[in-house]
């Protein structure tokens, strides 16, 4: 059996022991480098985001709960933290490894920095990393829980905690970040409002919100679980089903939901999680990743129109291709052109479809924002009265 490998970006000459940090990994391959954040001891499962911009969309994600997130881009900190370029309503990632950690900002919006704002959250993190060195073992050894600690430096005490933590298979997360009760949002001054969309919040980000509020919807966010006769009584024109973190089967209140609003054939668009919603709802599995897909760089093609985008991804699991080319009434629209894994599916008879990517990106790429065009457009279309012949 060959040895755990431990990896050191910077001499530890320079970290004095106060000053030190270790990430262990649950193959037992160990990274030391400097504390971030809050000083003390974090959990979750590792994975690495490729994007070079956004780090506090990245940071405010409901998606990335329960993950430890590596940044593949060097500098992380410089441009500060602002309240505008936020997902959510809180930190949510378990905890932070990059390469160089910058506690000053020179952006002029900026009204903090991060080492303040982890602080603030309780966020544990680790720089002085060898990310590079990281991702390539993770990319080689595939996603595993890991372990920070600022406090904790003894690697046997490290290894015992973190063998309790669980793995991502089977863990529904949903109920941490969605909202505790409903609430409305309507379209912004001068916007009137078109229709009503229900969204079904497994953790959904703001910019989301944003895109249908903008295009005339007036929303009523409600939590997780919330049974689909109790949002059947607000009488939503659509339904939209959010993105969220956990493994999608074990998220079961969700998959009936969904299943019920097929059966009542109305509009639905759902993105990341609600994507694989709409999958279990038609018993098509899902499976959990090699390595997730997470960046701002992944190339999709749209099998119904030939053309292809760039766009931002985060997700682990993805749903069996397979399962829905035997599926009579699926089909797939969108393709990753990495690994050829399903990137949208919708039902033949138009009245729902979904995404594995993120269409409403922020800060980029905008290549999908359509997407959310596609979705009034089959809203307009439910809402027609028949005229008979």
């Amino acid at each position: 059996m060959t040895a755990p490998t431990a990896y050191l970006c910077t001499p530890m000459s320079d970290f004095p022991t106060a000053d030190s940090a270790l990430l262990l990994l649950e193959d037992g391959t160990v990274f030391r480098g400097r504390p971030l954040g809050r000083r003390g001891t974090t959990t979750g499962e590792v994975c690495f985001n490729t994007g070079m911009a956004g780090y506090q969309e990245i940071f405010t994600d409901p998606s990335y709960c329960g993950q430890i997130v590596v940044t593949t881009t060097s500098h992380i900190g410089n441009y500060g933290v602002t309240g505008a370029e936020v997902e959510s309503g809180r930190v949510q990632i378990a905890g932070l490894v990059c390469r160089e950690f910058s506690e000053f900002f020179s952006r002029q919006e900026a009204v903090g920095s991060v080492q303040e704002y982890f602080e603030r959250a309780g966020i544990v993190g680790i720089g002085g990393v060898d990310t590079r060195a990281l991702v390539r073992h993770v990319r080689e050894k595939g996603a595993m829980n890991a372990i920070i600690s600022s406090e904790i430096l003894d690697e046997a005490a490290l290894r015992e905690r973190l063998r309790a933590v669980p793995p991502m298979s089977g863990l529904a997360l949903a109920a941490q970040v969605s909202v505790g009760e409903a609430y409305d949002l309507l379209p912004p001054d001068g916007v009137a409002a078109h229709f009503r969309v229900a969204v079904l919040d497994l953790g959904v980000k703001q910019n989301i919100l944003r895109h249908l509020t903008q295009r005339g919807c007036a929303v009523r966010v409600f939590p997780y679980d919330t049974p689909l006769a109790e949002m059947e009584q607000w009488a939503p024109d659509g339904y939209f089903i959010s993105n969220g973190p956990g493994d999608p089967a074990a998220t079961t209140e969700a998959i009936e939901s969904v299943k019920g609003i097929v059966a009542r054939e109305k509009p639905l668009f759902g993105i990341c999680l609600g994507h694989q919603m709409l999958a279990l709802a038609h018993d098509v599995p899902t499976y959990k990743m090699p390595n997730g897909h997470r960046g701002l760089n992944h190339p999709v093609k749209n099998l119904l129109t030939g053309r292809c985008e760039v766009t931002s991804q985060n997700h682990g699991f993805v749903v069996d291709a397979e399962a829905v080319a035997a599926h009579p009434e699926l089909e797939v629209t969108h393709l990753n052109l990495n690994d050829n894994t399903v990137e949208g599916l919708r039902r033949r008879d138009g009245r729902a479809f979904s995404v594995q990517y993120h269409p409403e990106s922020s800060p980029g790429p905008h290549d999908s924002h359509y997407l959310f065009d596609e979705f009034l457009a089959l809203l307009e279309t439910a809402a027609r009265p028949i005229v008979a012949a």
